[in-house]
């Protein structure tokens, strides 16, 4: 099933080129991406699942500054799916964000403890600041997390913008969950950089 989903996605992604359209359609869930938001591309998208039956919890794209497709991240262009790629990818200091649009409800005490737990070993007080975001979810809502200069991380939940956490480091940790060594899930790394070949050149 992992393979066929990423054999979709790479499909997916071949047959779309810079200019050609206007959404990309996560595969299994159906949700739908802009690829364009302002001076922001989409990179990749993927689904998140849990427990053995996968179900289908939120769709997951990620956006990068243009700016770093043609700047800092171009240095990788022969080796996009290196170690050293997905390290700048993370830590890099230029606009980046992802956008979580839910499949299902959620209640606040599932999300926050998946939260406390992938976050582990970043500044407590800023986790737990950053955990206080997230309330019981409703299947169609959207959390945009943000990497703003100097890795200042801005949330917006359900259209509510929070208040913003001045932190590199955990800031970089909250990308880590999904582009990181461990990955939260294997195939969400790989979805979420298919377009690199096409948008770094």
């Amino acid at each position: 099933l992992v393979k066929a989903y990423a054999f979709a996605l790479t499909f997916l992604f071949l047959a779309t080129s810079p200019g050609t359209v206007q959404e990309v359609i996560e595969p299994r869930s159906g949700v739908r991406f802009a690829v364009k938001r302002g001076d922001l591309s989409l990179l990749g998208v993927g689904l998140r699942t849990r427990t053995l039956f996968k179900v289908k919890v939120y769709a997951i794209g990620l956006y990068v500054a243009d700016g770093a497709l043609s700047g800092p991240l171009a240095r990788h262009k022969g080796s996009l799916g290196s170690p050293a790629f997905y390290k700048d990818l993370i830590s890099g200091d230029f606009p980046k964000e992802v956008h979580l649009k839910f499949t299902r409800d959620i209640g606040r005490g599932a999300i926050q403890g998946a939260m406390l737990d992938t976050l582990a070993g970043a500044d407590r007080d800023r986790i737990d600041t950053l955990v206080s975001y997230f309330p019981d979810i409703k299947a169609g809502q959207e959390c945009v997390i943000r990497w703003a200069p100097e890795g200042t991380l801005e949330t917006v939940m359900a259209g509510k913008s929070m208040p913003s956490i001045p932190d590199r480091d955990l800031a970089a940790a909250v990308f880590a969950v999904w582009l990181g060594e461990k990955p939260i899930q294997k195939d969400i790394k790989k979805g979420l950089v298919l377009r690199a070949a096409v948008l770094i050149r």
